[in-house]
């Protein structure tokens, strides 16, 4: 007999779980499907990436139980330094003490280890990971997913959340808006020699940014950070054939000993960078969330924190309904969630994309007018205040999840 729930989430990575435990926290039932297999995705070694996490996105984490597992892994970003080729005049973005921080970073391995943690925990939802759906079915009474091993999940919703890639989006037909950086970025994980400070770095040159963004020490108390090394699509072969050592040694020069001598600490990993934006979020009985929704540049680090304010916002309206009498997959529900996105999603992309094209593609602003630029901000209260609120998810109409 079939199990047949509120939600079926098709996507367990970062956002699609959160929203399972997010949803489960307001009584709403959910079946996770995902072709990944927990023990693959958390093994040791696989995966030096990280995320930063803003303020809002940390409330939402809060107020969903997560926050006493995580704290103790993540790092605070305390300010963030933002310079051109290490060149004096640097761009220092430094709250005030009732500010708190600017966020915390999360290798993304410990995230889906909380994550994987609370859900096998949590009986409301219902997870098959090592599995793939095989046909998606939207009827008038619900939604059906049948997988590869022979199994059939309903429920009243169907949420896509597998990524850029999103087959789901695909099968609905929605279409995105996109484009090609024709760039690289190139993540690792790094130890250093000297310590961080909290602060978040964004070097600036005519080839491509490298950002440089702080962890918690390692337990034998090595200093360490992630890096993301933004390169053009040109330089992309060789810059991926090089060894070990002489990545770090491309990376160090770049550095210019910033934090002293450096040890690659995580495998290296490179992906093509590009922009997506669906216009339509939502059809019959579906909605779309994080990057199966929208696909960004991570030069300013808040692709993940949109995908879960996606989640804040679908949780608080489906709430909402469903106290109402109505069912998850009501579409004036799913109108709503459309409506409130819609703004907020634009908006944060649209301002990332500007960056990206003022400061981010390669070769496309000389040095002198990066540093003009960089200057107009400095001396602009309101423009810091506008970019430290940024960085804390704070700006919009938050939903209550996302809220202290």
């Amino acid at each position: 007999m079939n199990d047949k729930r509120d939600l079926v989430i098709l996507g367990g990575g970062l956002v699609g779980m959160t929203l399972a435990l997010a949803a489960a926290k307001q009584g709403i039932t959910s079946h996770v499907i995902d072709k990944a297999r927990p023990e693959d995705l958390t093994a040791e070694g696989v995966d030096g990436r990280a995320s930063a996490i803003s303020t809002a996105s940390w409330n939402l984490f809060t107020n969903i139980g997560l926050a006493e597992r995580l704290e103790p892994l993540g790092c605070p970003i305390a300010s963030i330094a933002v310079t051109d080729a290490m060149r004096p005049g640097r761009i220092d973005f430094q709250p005030g003490p009732e500010q708190g921080t600017l966020g915390r970073m999360f290798a993304n391995r410990d995230i889906r280890l909380a994550l994987f943690e609370a859900a096998r925990a949590e009986p409301a939802i219902a997870w098959a990971s090592g599995v793939e759906p095989v046909e998606r079915q939207r009827g008038e009474h619900g939604v059906s997913v049948s997988l590869s091993d022979g199994r059939t999940v309903e429920g009243a919703l169907l949420i896509g959340a597998e990524g850029r890639q999103s087959p789901t989006r695909a099968d609905a037909g929605l279409s995105s808006a996109k484009w090609d950086y024709r760039h690289r970025a190139f993540v690792a994980a790094i130890t250093h020699e000297q310590p961080h400070g909290g602060v978040a770095w964004e070097i600036f040159f005519s080839a491509g940014p490298l950002a440089l963004l702080p962890l918690r020490d390692l337990p034998d108390g090595r200093h360490r950070s992630a890096v993301v090394w933004t390169v053009d699509e040109k330089d992309a072969k060789g810059i991926a054939a090089l060894s070990d050592a002489q990545f770090l040694g491309e990376i160090a020069a770049r550095m210019e000993g910033v934090f002293g001598a450096i040890a690659l600490s995580a495998p290296r990993l490179g992906y093509p960078l590009n922009f997506h934006h669906a216009g339509a979020i939502v059809d019959h009985r579906l909605a779309l969330i994080g990057d199966a929704a929208h696909g960004m540049h991570p030069i300013a680090g808040q692709g993940f924190n949109l995908g879960l304010r996606d989640v804040g916002c679908l949780v608080d309206v489906l709430g909402d309904g469903m106290r109402l009498g109505l069912e998850p997959g009501d579409a004036q529900l799913l109108a709503r969630y459309q409506r409130w996105r819609s703004l907020d999603s634009v908006s944060v992309m649209a301002a990332t994309d500007a960056l990206v094209r003022l400061f981010g593609i390669p070769g496309r602003l000389p040095s002198a007018a990066r540093r003009l630029g960089m200057g107009v901000v400095q001396r602009s209260g309101w423009l810091k205040r506008f970019f430290m609120d940024e960085a804390r998810g704070m700006s919009g109409d938050l939903p209550q999840l996302l809220r202290a």
